[in-house]
């Protein structure tokens, strides 16, 4: 019989017997997809192959397909899950051989039943992408489901989205929306057929912070390479640190907000916090999407910058040296920039700390040609703030000292860390 991707078969050789799914190969010898997570690859001289169920029978018909209603449990809270697609929500594309976005928003909860003793939940598909197509027109569709979910007595959201731009979307829904319930990022470095997945333990966390008094935007992740606690970041003050430890997720100058303890599903807190009903609920979600986030390097032409003030940009961001700065010879451009009413903020590739452009005579110029101080907000959060202030407002004047305003904690007052 001729095997098919995505057959399930036992494969025996020299005396050992391996059983999976087909997966691709380019190299002629068989690869399956074990039960464990892991893949084999065997070579097909010797090997007894055995067909357990082809593809075809493995489809249910739409009415097997279909699950039973879970009644509702009387007392417990209702969430809404909105998918955007990401790790968390991905499985094995047996046609490619990759990890492909294909899990709805009802898949997670068959796949980890254990949030049912949460809540109650709903299943939204909000999107269906993987986190590097995400925009920003995509964000206030997304701020936009979130509200109606709330207006329809949703006690608590989860987003399950992918980590590589997780930190850009939490911030852009934490100033578009005050939430007088806990809306909460979560999302996985490592697919649901991975032994070593963490979108349990996530989404479980997740659940545990939809369910509290912490009624910000947060982004909960994995706090260290253990399954025994999950951090609960503000969504201004976090960033991905690591390509797939599971633990990529850290709060830049800042403490989480708190943690959630696995194993018992208690939260500590270590931060003050907007708690539960303390705001109104309200949608502010003007955009202006053509602003840009542009890291000055040693030696690097003036003209990148004027390239976006000629392209017709509307705001611009520096990711500037340790205290903020760029060369001289970029200051005529930033001058340039705000004589035309185009603000532009500054932050430092330091990530931790403060920028003060006060200290040397190239950061006075800089301020003198109009820059903005980014303090010590992160660069892409400064990028999603000057996204959100300008769609606030048209006036130069009102957006700059918008800019430097506090209105999600993405400011601290003081330098601690």
């Amino acid at each position: 019989m001729e095997l098919e991707e995505g057959d399930r078969v036992k494969v025996e050789k020299t005396g050992v017997e391996y059983e999976g799914i087909v997966m691709p190969s380019t190299t002629g010898r068989i690869i399956i997809k074990m039960d464990s997570g892991y893949n084999a690859g065997i070579d097909k001289e010797g090997a007894t192959v055995t067909v357990v169920q082809k593809k075809k029978d493995m489809m249910l018909s739409p009415k097997a397909a279909e699950k039973d209603e879970i009644e509702p449990r009387k007392g417990l809270p209702k969430i809404s899950i909105l998918s955007t697609g990401g790790t968390i929500a991905s499985k094995i594309d047996y046609r490619t051989g990759a990890v492909t976005s294909q899990f709805s928003a009802d898949d997670i909860l068959r796949a980890i039943p254990e949030l049912m003793d949460i809540a109650n939940f709903s299943g939204r598909v909000v999107y269906n992408i993987l986190s590097e197509n995400m925009k920003a027109d995509y964000w206030k569709t997304l701020a936009k489901a979130v509200v109606e979910e709330i207006k329809n007595g949703a006690d608590g959201i989860i987003v399950a989205h992918g980590t590589d731009t997780m930190m850009y979307s939490a911030a852009a829904l934490s100033f578009m929306i005050d939430t007088p319930v806990p809306i909460v990022f979560v999302g996985s470095q490592r697919s649901a057929d991975r032994p070593s997945s963490d979108n349990a333990v996530n989404a479980i966390c997740a659940a545990k912070v939809a369910v509290s008094d912490i009624a910000e935007v947060s982004v909960v992740m994995h706090s260290d390479t253990s399954d025994e606690k999950c951090s609960i970041h503000r969504a201004t003050k976090v960033r991905k640190m690591h390509t797939s430890r599971r633990d990529a997720f850290r709060s830049v100058n800042s403490e989480p907000v708190g943690y959630v303890d696995y194993t018992n599903g208690k939260i500590f807190t270590s931060l003050p916090y907007v708690k539960r009903d303390e705001k109104e609920l309200a949608l502010n979600d003007s955009l202006e999407p053509r602003c840009a986030l542009v890291k000055f390097t040693p030696g690097a032409d003036p003209a990148i910058l004027g390239y976006f003030i000629d392209a017709g940009y509307k705001g611009i961001v520096i990711e500037g040296t340790g205290l903020g700065h760029v060369s001289t010879d970029w200051v005529p451009q930033i001058e340039r920039a705000t004589s035309k009413e185009i603000p532009v903020m500054v932050t430092s590739q330091c990530l931790y700390g403060r920028i003060c452009d006060r200290v040397y005579d190239t950061g006075r110029d800089m301020l003198k040609a109009g820059a903005v101080e980014g303090e010590d907000m992160l660069p892409e959060v400064a990028l999603v703030k000057m996204m959100w202030v300008l769609g606030q407002s048209e006036d130069y004047s009102t957006a700059v000292n918008m800019l430097k305003e506090n209105f999600k904690s993405e400011i601290n007052e003081r330098s601690l860390f």
